[in-house]
């Protein structure tokens, strides 16, 4: 079904379009672990731990996923301008009472504040996209959204040093309200108000954000408070499942007063969502079965982050040439499906201390590939077969099932790990600051407190990277890539048949 011309856009308006939502999707991305950067001055400052500190990221995420189910209805009745403006002012006012935060409560609550807006900036960018570009140019469209996302992941931590080691940690979330400022400016002059009625299936809905919120908050959590071992962990998986059922038997028998079905009746969308549930575990899963040689990240801090970003944009344009005009979606899921198991395989045969630099440098190529590959690819699946009335909708659960494997993917390789008896609080206990891998982690800023204590626990207890639990999940990682390369075969092939079979 082509694009109304009412919905594309053309020519200067499009590209504004464009731009904003890029830079939207861009400045919410990098807020995601923009103050991780600067937990060793807030410790001094506010006088929290750094297991408190971790709830700051933790806040804004929840935020983020509590408002994403919401955001279609939303903009449907607002009009994308007019909630746009209204997330843009809520993003500036949050972040401008996060650098006045004077203590670890008040900084959690604006930041949960502040990701309310910024997950609403993130939903609305990716609509405003989809919307503006016609549907032939769908990847293209997608790619921009992907750019700025990867854009914010690898700019985040360089940016956010450089004020950190300059000024101070405030002016991480005051450095927001210039650009908030400017963006509402731009939202004002280039962006339209097109509202749209549309029935909501508010059962499903509701319970949907309140599934995903308890799953990804005992995903995040699960290590600290020892997984099944806690009954906060046990309530939350419990609730979050309950939640998750009830939103999918909703959608399957909910009917609008149209007569239209619910959009997980959609057999191409739900097939597209459970390979990217897989492509995001696995990514997530892959990224931390690494510990990288103090000697090696010397060398990649001196890496320009805006290099890779334009070797990231060359391959993007590439790939996106061949999905739109050679029509190879499926080959370059399988490349990048290919990509995550070489890198697997890569990393399993030969431990990272025993490895020279340019074979280092060859897997993390490969890694970055892959992760192109995946993500170009699986966003163009999943919205290649929905109507224009169903792509807000396909957003929402696009959004979250990404957020939800790559949260899975992370509790997954960290279950898999069994640290020696003597290290069994390893997890639980301090981090050691005069560690190098927790002050490279720390400087870095994009991984999550969870995160760091776990990678600083395997690096103590597997200096070559050895170990059954460790063994165990790049050999799962290598099968479940080897399932992405399957799955859109087995696919193409039933697709194959159904026709033949009705002719």
């Amino acid at each position: 079904m082509e694009r109304s011309a009412s919905l594309a856009e053309y020519g200067v308006r499009r590209v504004f379009i464009t731009l904003i939502a890029f830079i939207c999707t861009l400045v919410a991305v990098m807020n995601i672990t923009a103050a991780n950067v600067a937990f060793n001055e807030m410790r001094g400052n506010i006088g929290a731990s750094l297991d408190e500190l971790s709830w700051i990221t933790t806040a804004y995420v929840l935020a983020y996923i509590a408002i994403a189910p919401f955001c279609s209805w939303l903009s449907g009745k607002l009009g994308n301008k007019t909630y746009l403006t209204i997330a843009l002012a809520l993003f500036v006012v949050s972040s401008f009472l996060c650098g006045n935060a004077t203590s670890i409560t008040t900084l959690v609550v604006f930041r949960f504040l502040q990701g309310l807006g910024g997950g609403a900036m993130l939903v609305l960018s990716h609509i405003m996209i989809l919307e503006s570009w016609p549907r032939q140019r769908q990847t293209t469209a997608q790619a921009f959204f992907i750019l700025g996302v990867l854009g914010g992941i690898k700019l985040a931590a360089p940016f956010c040093g450089y004020i950190t080691d300059n000024y101070s940690w405030p002016y991480l979330f005051f450095a927001n309200i210039l650009v908030g400022i400017l963006l509402c400016i731009l939202v004002v002059v280039f962006v339209k108000n097109r509202p749209y009625k549309q029935r909501e299936d508010w059962l499903g809905t509701i319970m949907f954000s309140i599934g995903a919120a308890c799953l990804y908050l005992a995903l995040v959590r699960g290590q600290e408070d020892a997984w099944l071992k806690s009954p906060f962990i046990i309530v939350l998986l419990l609730s979050g499942l309950v939640g998750l059922i009830v939103f999918i038997r909703s959608e399957l028998q909910w009917i609008n007063p149209q007569g239209e079905n619910g959009l997980l009746r959609n057999v191409s969308l739900r097939n597209a969502l459970i390979v990217a549930f897989v492509a995001a575990l696995c990514v997530s899963a892959s990224s931390f079965t690494m510990v990288l040689p103090p000697r090696l990240n010397a060398h990649l801090i001196h890496i320009s982050p805006l290099l890779v970003i334009l070797c990231i944009t060359a391959i993007m344009a590439l790939i996106t040439f061949l999905i739109e005009e050679k029509n190879a979606l499926k080959y370059v899921l399988s490349a990048g499906a290919l990509l995550l198991v070489i890198y697997n395989c890569m990393v399993y045969r030969q431990p990272l201390e025993n490895s020279t630099s340019s074979y280092i440098y060859s897997f993390l190529a490969a890694h970055i590939l892959a992760i192109i590959c995946l993500s170009v690819s699986v966003i163009t699946l999943v919205f290649s077969k929905l109507e224009e009335k169903e792509i807000r909708q396909g957003i929402r659960m696009y959004h979250l099932v990404m957020l939800l494997g790559l949260a899975l993917g992370f509790a997954l390789f960290s279950a898999s790990y069994k640290p020696p008896v003597t290290d069994q609080t390893g997890f639980s206990a301090q981090l050691d600051l005069k560690d190098p891998l927790v002050q490279h982690a720390l400087k870095d800023g994009t991984r999550s407190l969870s995160e760091i204590r776990f990678l600083a626990a395997v690096n103590r207890a597997h200096d070559a990277q050895v170990g059954a639990g460790y063994v165990n999940l790049i050999l799962f990682m290598i099968t479940a890539a080897i399932l992405l390369i399957g799955i859109p075969i087995v696919v193409h092939r039933m697709k194959n048949k159904a026709q033949k079979h009705k002719k």
